[in-house]
């Protein structure tokens, strides 16, 4: 009598060999760090509420309706729908892109640090029709850099690795 072997658990696998498992919890972790910081933030300041932490850098809540630098933030409100259509297909097309290449650390890692910086912002304008932002940074006598958070700092470490990857495979042939 032929033994059958039980089905056990695996991680989500790609065809490449690799795991999914590492990159949905890298970017689970973002969102988590993001919400967090969110919620402390709409708990501990009332709108446009400045706390200065040091002399380039303070803590204020604010509202951004649009996009990165306030992009289209004047608008009526579709832009909540816009921006929301274009987080879930990125974060689509994001997860196709993990499945096929899982096993490319770098440009996985910037995908994640990416997935996870879009889910928490798209988390945000689902529940409050903008995303919440709270880092201030700035130079004396000049302008405030638009506030940001944790999920925008994510995309952008990801958009630099990702910069750095297509680099480094550009110089390799």
């Amino acid at each position: 009598m032929a033994s059958k072997k039980k089905p056990t658990f695996s991680a989500v696998s790609s065809r490449s060999g690799g795991s999914l498992t590492p990159w949905l919890g890298i970017a689970f972790i973002v969102i988590l760090l993001d919400q967090i910081t969110k919620i402390t933030i709409t708990r501990m300041f009332s709108l446009g509420e400045e706390k200065p932490i040091t002399g380039f850098f303070n803590l204020v809540l604010a509202y951004n309706k649009g996009a990165a630098f306030n992009f289209l933030s004047d608008q009526s409100g579709w832009q909540r729908y816009l921006f929301a259509g274009i987080a879930i297909a990125a974060v689509c097309f994001i997860i196709y892109l993990l499945r096929k290449h899982a096993g490319q650390r770098t440009f996985c890692w910037a995908l994640a640090l990416i997935m996870g910086g879009a889910l928490g912002n798209l988390i945000d304008r689902i529940a409050h029709g903008h995303v919440i932002d709270f880092l201030d940074f700035y130079w004396r006598g000049l302008q405030h850099f638009p506030a940001f958070n944790i999920a925008d700092t994510a995309i952008s470490i990801g958009a630099f690795l990702f910069i750095v990857d297509e680099l480094r495979r550009v110089n390799k042939h």
